[in-house]
C-alpha cells in the first residue's frame, strides 16, 4: 500500500499548490466547524486565488441552493462566488438537464426542500411536491400524474407519509420515471446531536420500491464528479479534492480519478489511514487547510 504524503512545512505547501490548477473543497470540517472559521482559511484561499487557482466548494447539503449557501460564506467573511459552489441540489438539476436531457414537458416530484426547487427552477425544469409539506395523509390524494417524469429525494425536515406515498406511486406507475437521490448520507450533525440524513429518508422509498435509485448525486458518488468535470472541463491530473472525511471526500476524489488531500480538522484522524490495512487512503494529508496561510 502506498502511504500518504504528509505536508508539514513551507516547502511542502508550495510544491503541493504548484502541482494543481483546480481544488475541490469540502466546507464543514475544512473551512469551518459549525459557525467558526478554522484559523488561516481566509488567507489560504486568498493565496490560492492569487496564484490563479480554480476553487470549487463541493457540499452534500441539498436543503440550500447555491445562493442560499453563499450567505454562509458571506457571514463567515470567506470569499466565494455562486458559480464556485457545487451542492448536491444543483448537481441534481445539472445532471437532469445536461446529462439525462430531461424532457421539457415532464416535471419533477420533490421529496426535499427549497434548495432543490430553486436549482431546478434556475435550470428551467418544472417541479411539484411542496404543497404536500405538513399535509395529513388521505388515500384519495394519491392519484396519477403522468407528467411526473422523475422523483428526487433529499434532506427533508417536513417529510411525511403523503410525500413518500406519492413518490412511490409515481415511480411504480409512471413509465421510465427516474429516481434520483441528492446524497446517501445516513446521518448529519445537527447542533448537539446526530440527525437522520437524506439517505435515511430515501431508504424508505428504496425499500418499498424494491430497487436502488437511478442515480445518487452527492459525494462520494461519481455522477456529481462527472457533472463538475463536464461543466468546468477538469484536467484530472491537475485537480485535487480536499476534505476531512475519508468515506465521502477522499473516496469522492478516488472515484473521480483525481488526487486527494485529507485535513485533520474534522472527522478524520491520522490513525484512520496511516495503518497498513486502511481501506481508504488519501494521497496527501496535513493538519489543517489553514496551514497554507503560512505562504500568504
Amino acid at each position: 500500500m502506498t502511504k500518504p504524503i504528509k505536508l508539514c512545512n513551507i516547502s511542502d505547501y508550495q510544491s503541493f499548490i504548484d502541482k494543481f490548477d483546480t481544488f475541490l473543497l469540502d466546507c464543514d470540517g475544512v473551512l469551518w466547524k459549525g459557525n467558526d472559521v478554522i484559523p488561516g482559511v481566509q488567507e489560504s484561499l486568498s493565496y490560492m486565488r492569487k496564484k490563479g487557482k480554480k476553487l470549487l466548494f463541493v457540499t452534500n447539503n441539498s436543503a440550500k441552493s447555491r445562493a442560499n449557501y453563499l450567505e454562509k460564506f458571506k457571514k463567515l467573511n470567506i470569499e466565494a462566488y455562486e458559480d464556485e459552489i457545487f451542492g448536491s441540489s444543483y448537481a441534481s438539476a445539472y445532471y437532469l438537464k445536461n446529462v439525462l436531457k430531461f424532457p421539457k414537458e415532464k416535471k419533477i416530484y420533490i421529496v426535499g426542500e427549497s434548495g432543490i426547487a430553486d436549482e431546478l427552477a434556475l435550470e428551467g425544469i418544472r417541479h411539484c411536491g411542496f404543497s404536500d409539506n405538513m399535509q395529513t395523509f388521505k388515500s384519495d390524494d394519491i392519484v396519477s400524474d403522468p407528467e411526473v417524469g422523475a422523483v428526487i429525494c433529499g434532506i427533508d425536515h417536513y417529510v411525511n407519509y403523503t410525500k413518500l406515498a406519492k413518490a412511490l406511486h409515481y415511480l411504480k406507475t409512471n413509465s421510465d420515471c427516474i429516481f434520483l437521490v441528492t446524497n446517501d448520507d445516513a446521518t448529519y450533525p445537527f447542533k448537539d446531536y446526530i440527525a437522520p440524513g437524506a439517505g435515511s429518508i430515501a431508504a424508505s422509498i428504496i425499500k418499498a420500491l424494491g430497487r436502488e435509485p437511478d442515480g445518487i448525486m452527492g459525494k462520494p458518488n461519481k455522477p456529481m464528479m462527472d457533472c463538475i468535470a463536464q461543466k468546468f472541463k477538469l484536467n484530472n491530473e491537475r485537480t485535487c479534492m480536499i476534505g476531512d472525511r475519508l468515506e465521502t471526500d477522499v473516496q469522492f476524489g478516488i472515484n473521480g480519478g483525481i488526487s486527494t488531500l485529507a485535513v485533520l480538522t474534522g472527522i478524520t484522524a491520522e490513525k484512520d489511514f496511516i495503518v497498513n490495512d486502511a481501506p481508504i487512503v488519501p494521497d496527501y494529508y496535513m493538519s489543517s487547510f489553514g496551514d497554507f496561510s503560512k505562504l500568504f
